[in-house]
């Protein structure tokens, strides 16, 4: 199968035009399609784009995503070398989003993503219920059209209509498999990448990550792979896991570490065959204040957009409840703070990442804790905050993050200036009692 017409083989079947994606009806996909697999690489790259835009838009899926799972697959495996990897990466986003933001180590818990979702049927129900009681006539007419458009395929319940992407590239798993073998070590890589994220096919998909462990020589490769058992597994299988903490290269001693974290985390059973959480702590703490690690391929691994020290800072934070002492893992998380970077996905995780470290350390108060009085690993945390935070990393949603609010909750200065003088360092000119502008009244105010 090389030819376009042998990948997209049925395209003409489906009707397009009464499927809708994110800017009305489907049918430009056919053609977008067909340009992914032409013999233009300017063509094929804006094509990729618009896919992602429509089909896949900021992570919403709509009724036309999962017909072009099948597709998309083909080309995957068998389409133009330079749109192979970018087809399994929108096979992936199809069917997870951006989830690996935040479901790493632990994976995606599919069971109540599938509880949650609300069906076609359920909808309709509920639209019918409405419009018997409904008797003005505007809302009356709206509720009609938004039931017309779920009548026609569409997805109203967003959980739904990702489940409906999730599926699609699921029943396509058998074929995707096989590029675990395959020559090209990006390909190997983004496949694993993708296998990960399907915990109700782990029975057949974890022997087939095992059997390229086994085989593969690509550090990122090996790194992603380990990852996709650490999300599937719910123990260490054959010890492969700690095993590779022993990698002569940085970055799978660093995903086995992840790994043996999820397993631990998801599955404390697991733990008595674990290496000790001190042991895994240290893998992922030396990698996360190292230098970032060079790998033959294109990109480390496709996780998180390549911020793997996010990550890294999370999977320490899910080993402090296992620890002994967890205030040794709070200043090991502490030490990867600074090396943490921006991406195109999330340019400031920071603030996000310092919610949850607040979250995980310290108890609701109504007046701050004496500094001097603070464990070491909490002093050193608000002090590197203080270092690292920016004055608009403060401002409260809706357009800033929950940092403030959070720092209030727990009795600690909610400002930079605030905190900085808190922990002993110069307030650089500010204020401390400065209030921070009402972000409402900085909206209203343009």
């Amino acid at each position: 199968m090389n030819r376009s017409d042998d990948l997209l083989a049925g395209l003409d079947d489906i009707d397009w035009a009464a499927l809708g994606h994110a800017y009305g009806s489907a049918e430009d996909v056919p053609g977008q399609l067909r340009a992914v697999c032409g013999p233009d690489e300017g063509a094929r790259d804006s094509a990729f784009g618009n896919l992602f835009n429509t089909i896949f838009h900021q992570g919403t899926r709509f009724s036309a995503s999962p017909y072009a799972v099948p597709f998309l697959a083909r080309i995957a495996v068998a389409g133009p070398a330079s749109a192979r990897a970018d087809a399994l990466m929108l096979l992936t986003r199809l069917a997870v989003d951006w989830h690996d933001e935040y479901d790493l180590p632990l994976g995606i818990n599919t069971t109540a993503w599938r509880a949650a979702a609300v069906s076609p049927e359920e909808c309709l129900r509920e639209y019918d219920e409405a419009i018997a009681v409904e008797t003005d006539e505007e809302r009356l007419k709206n509720l009609r059209e938004v039931r017309a458009y779920c009548a026609a395929g569409h997805p109203i319940d967003a959980r739904e209509g990702a489940l409906r992407s999730y599926d699609a590239v699921r029943a396509q798993l058998p074929v995707l498999l096989e590029l675990l073998g395959d020559q090209d070590p990006e390909i190997r890589t983004k496949t694993a990448y993708l296998l990960g994220w399907f915990p109700e096919e782990a029975a057949a998909l974890l022997p087939a990550l095992l059997a390229c462990l086994d085989l593969e020589r690509d550090p990122a490769c090996t790194a992603t792979v380990l990852i996709a058992v650490g999300l599937l597994a719910d123990h260490d299988p054959g010890g492969r896991l700690r095993h590779h903490l022993g990698h002569e290269h940085p970055l799978p001693r660093w995903a086995a570490a992840t790994a043996l974290t999820g397993v631990l985390a998801a599955h404390p059973a697991a733990g008595p065959g674990l290496p000790p959480v001190e042991r895994i702590a240290a893998e992922l703490a030396a990698f996360g204040a190292g230098p970032a690690p060079e790998t033959p391929t294109a990109t480390a691994t496709a996780h998180n957009d390549g911020d793997l020290r996010s990550y890294t800072v999370r999977s320490l934070l899910h080993l402090m409840p296992a620890a002994e002492n967890p205030d040794p893992i709070l200043l090991q998380i502490v030490g990867v703070l600074p090396r943490i970077e921006g991406t195109a996905v999330v340019p400031r995780p920071l603030p996000g990442l310092a919610v949850d470290l607040l979250d995980a350390v310290f108890e609701p108060a109504d007046t701050a804790p004496v500094f001097a009085e603070l464990s070491p690993g909490r002093r050193e945390l608000l002090r590197v905050l203080a270092e690292l935070l920016i004055a608009a990393d403060f401002q409260p949603v809706p357009f800033g993050s929950s940092l403030q609010e959070r720092l209030t909750r727990y009795g600690l200065p909610s400002t930079r200036a605030a905190l900085r003088a808190y922990v002993g360092l110069p307030t650089e000119g500010e204020d401390p009692d400065d209030p921070l502008l009402d972000p409402w009244g900085v909206s209203h105010n343009r």
